[in-house]
């Protein structure tokens, strides 16, 4: 069964297309210049992939942007279901709702 990719992961690969095509540059050239296989930054192109922050470091240097170009606006919303962070000040008030049951 196909699994769905998360949102996050698909803006990211978008971004990454779009500032791609912007260059005018090939994935392959691309790939190169970020020093990874061509079938990996395909996958994450297209939003199949899940980067590790070295990985997107890889990708802006190659694209020579600002890693935070690919992240930026990212919301805690756009992570795939069953994912839902919360800030740490917010810890204790969820620990206490979940032993109130």
């Amino acid at each position: 069964m196909a699994r769905k990719h998360s949102a996050v992961s698909e803006e990211v690969g978008r971004r990454i297309a779009q500032l791609r095509a912007r260059t005018g540059v090939s994935a392959r050239a691309l790939a190169e210049c970020a020093d990874m296989d061509l079938t990996n930054y395909q996958r994450i192109e297209r939003g199949a992939g899940n980067p590790t922050i070295s990985t997107l470091l890889q990708i802006a240097t190659a694209l020579e942007v600002d890693v935070s170009e690919l992240v930026v606006g990212l919301r805690p919303e756009d992570l795939q279901n069953g994912r839902y962070p919360y800030g740490y000040s917010e810890a204790s008030e969820r620990r206490r709702a979940r032993t109130a049951y």
